[in-house]
């Protein structure tokens, strides 16, 4: 995850240059016509091209890239998370939708321009939904240690993984460096309602670094009477529910148009196991609505928790599974 974030914010930071050299005149799509008639600006505002988007079958049911910062404070209904900024920092830019692996940008914190502090800094908040994620580690502790003991040899492990209680969640804290660019960070996982909630810290001042992994200290997780698997006021979250076994009835999403392989759903079954709410992750428009109108004429069997009817969280995927692939592939070369 971190490595791959690094990754594309090297690439846009390379786009981001190369629309500057052009733009001057510079640069291998730079044109020598100053006599020809000036460009046509792009319109604004507008998605030229439009991609797979997160869907839902209700307004009012929380998601979990649903996630607001108000008057310093970050809050998320759906993983019952509360953090409070550090003073002077804000969010700039709203993170990318959620990719089909359920992967989450839910917020990217830095510190405003009035910001007086000796350094920098930046707080990276993400979550990957454990129902979808292609990784070896199937918990949010096994992916930290998972990404611990396969760190780049550039990359410098300076302590943990090591646990340690933050409101009632067990949470999985490692630091590592870079030596060659200065940097720190401290990463710090729980899991929420079948998700690996991450908060990524990153300065060249371990000061700072300790600081702010105070102000994560004091954050207000879900209370889940099921650690990581909800229950109470919350479904209990459920892997691999959706199976012929717990189906009582159910209507095939009739694809119009292939444009999204693969298209991973969570939907929340009622007490009575009728579908009460879907939310399509990843997936064009066309394809998101064909699956939430089929999704809710599903009926299950009602799960039981001490002979009495609970609501279940779940997940399932129509399309190219990857998990599944990944899984297959991973068996053969073993």
């Amino acid at each position: 995850m971190i490595r791959r974030i690094l990754f594309h914010g090297l690439l846009a930071m390379a786009l981001l240059l190369t629309g500057i050299a052009t733009a001057s005149g510079q640069g291998d799509f730079a044109t020598t016509d100053t006599n020809g008639p000036p460009p046509t600006p792009l319109p604004t505002g507008l998605i030229l091209i439009p991609g797979a988007v997160a869907r839902s079958s209700d307004s009012r049911t929380p998601l979990p890239e649903t996630g607001r910062i108000v008057r310093s404070v970050y809050r998320n209904a759906y993983f019952g998370l509360s953090y409070t900024l550090p003073e002077e920092w804000i969010q700039e830019f709203s993170g990318p939708p959620p990719s089909d692996t359920g992967q989450y940008v839910l917020a990217e914190i830095s510190p405003s321009k009035s910001f007086k502090g000796p350094s920098r800094g930046s707080i990276l908040i993400t979550a990957q939904d454990l129902f979808f994620s292609l990784g070896p580690g199937q918990t949010a502790a096994e992916i930290i240690q998972d990404s611990a003991e396969h760190l780049p040899s550039f990359y410098k492990l300076e302590s943990g993984p090591a646990d340690l209680d933050i409101a009632n969640h067990r949470v999985t804290r490692y630091d590592y460096a870079s030596p060659a660019a200065g940097l720190h960070w401290r990463v710090l996982a729980t899991e929420v309602r079948c998700h690996s909630v991450q908060f990524v810290l990153t300065s060249a001042d371990p000061g700072l670094l300790d600081a702010m992994v105070e102000g994560v200290k004091h954050s207000e997780f879900l209370a889940e009477p099921t650690p990581g698997r909800g229950g109470g006021e919350v479904p209990v979250c459920i892997p691999h529910y959706a199976v012929p076994a717990n189906i009582e009835y159910k209507v095939e999403p009739v694809m119009t148009t292939r444009k999204a392989d693969s298209m991973p759903v969570r939907i929340i079954i009622g007490k009575s196991g009728k579908v009460e709410h879907v939310h399509v992750i990843s997936a064009f428009a066309e394809q998101a609505t064909i699956i939430t109108d089929a999704l809710l004429q599903w009926r299950f069997k009602p799960y039981l928790v001490n002979g009495e009817p609970v609501a279940v969280e779940t997940g399932l995927v129509f399309g190219f599974d990857r998990k599944r692939a990944a899984a297959k592939k991973s068996a053969h070369l073993d």
